[in-house]
């Protein structure tokens, strides 16, 4: 069903999911207003979005989701709100307590404003992270939303994730004030990759400081299933379609999905390695230590964090967390969010993969010029 018409709220909108996300609405949908909110607007994205909106208006809200005003300035008079905001921290650089408010009590008071503003419609954008993998690293191939799995997460920002996506379903069928009840979706995509994604630039510039030799902190047999932000937005405008339409609104409402697409099963660091190799980058063949000995790097790097806490902000370049996860085994098939939300991927592998590398190599001669320059 069509959005046309509509007035739609992203937030996180100048973030990598949010980018892409208002791009596909105007490119997709006739919506009569997308509102734009968050922390920092980019004078570059407001320029380029000015030359695609066509007959849709778009409006700018700069400042910090737990801002109430700001809020229901935004919310005023919407109909679907794709919540992208969040902060996102793997190696715990971010204070617990920023990520809580960002993540949790930013969701918790945008949930307020809808049932204030009449917002019918909420798509909340979560992480795999929420799942697992758990300390043990015990895996998952090609899981669905109904496998069993004791996630034990010991990470904030995981945490905090899996709270925002609680307070969401909790939300669902909320009575908003003109009488009308709330309608809520929760994704949860893989490790999303594409033009503009920070994490693959890292592991870029670590390799070019390496040598040109990409560093091998996962296994091959680690496999999971990363996804092409264009079909995570993809995914996104389904879902706000399903919520759209009476007859699946009740099917969809409440409910979280998976979001994966086709590109082939592989461990995080040879996913690098595979965008990165047609520009000339090689990968190392094992990791440098056996993960045992990795694995009490990190609890000792953790515990000596934790005693210089009160004297000298400290952070670990690894830790357990993210050790576990590279490498343990954990993928999820999108085959519910294809049956429920009508979704397919739009980027096959080989398209999604030359977008990637296209603008690495874009990103790789700044960078070498940089080093040049310096």
């Amino acid at each position: 069903m069509s959005l046309s018409g509509d007035v739609c709220v992203v937030t996180g909108a100048c973030g990598f999911l949010g980018k892409n996300l208002v791009q596909l609405l105007l490119e997709e949908e006739k919506l009569a207003e997308i509102r734009l909110l968050d922390k920092t607007v980019q004078p570059e994205l407001v320029r380029d979005l000015e030359d695609k909106r066509g007959e849709t208006t778009l409006s700018f809200f700069e400042g910090d989701i737990r801002n109430a005003d700001l809020l229901r300035r935004a919310c005023q008079g919407a109909s679907i709100i794709f919540h992208t905001a969040s902060l996102i921290d793997v190696t715990g650089r971010v204070d617990e307590s920023e990520l809580h408010g960002v993540n949790v009590k930013g969701t918790q008071m945008l949930l307020e404003t809808c049932i204030q503003e009449n917002v019918c419609s909420i798509i909340y954008t979560s992480s795999i992270e929420v799942a697992g993998p758990n300390p043990h690293g015990d895996p998952i191939f090609n899981g669905d939303e109904e496998t069993p799995y004791s996630a034990c997460l010991k990470f904030p920002y995981s945490r905090t994730k899996k709270e925002a996506e609680e307070l969401c379903c909790r939300a669902q069928g909320e009575a908003l004030r003109n009488g009308g009840r709330l309608a809520t979706c929760t994704l949860r995509p893989m490790y999303i990759f594409g033009a503009g994604c920070r994490f693959t630039l890292g592991h870029m510039r670590d390799g070019i400081h390496n040598g040109d030799v990409l560093r091998r902190m996962s296994p091959r047999k680690a496999l999971v299933n990363p996804v092409f932000v264009g079909n995570v937005a993809f995914a996104h405008l389904q879902a706000a379609r399903a919520l759209r339409d009476p007859r699946r609104r009740a099917l969809v409402g409440g409910n979280f999905y998976y979001v994966a697409d086709d590109t082939p099963p592989v461990s995080y660091s040879d996913f690098n390695h595979v965008v990165l190799a047609p520009l000339g980058f090689d990968i190392q063949e094992r990791p440098t230590l056996p993960f045992p000995v990795l694995y009490l790097l990190c609890f000792l790097m953790e515990m000596l964090q934790m005693m210089l806490r009160p004297f000298v902000r400290f952070t670990p370049p690894l830790n357990r967390q993210l050790l576990t996860m590279l490498n343990t085994p954990f993928s999820f098939s999108y085959q519910k969010a294809k049956r429920d939300l009508g979704y397919t991927p739009r980027y096959g592998w080989e398209e999604a993969r030359k977008i990637t590398t296209d603008w690495l190599a874009l990103m790789l001669a700044k960078e070498r010029a940089h080093m040049k320059a310096k």
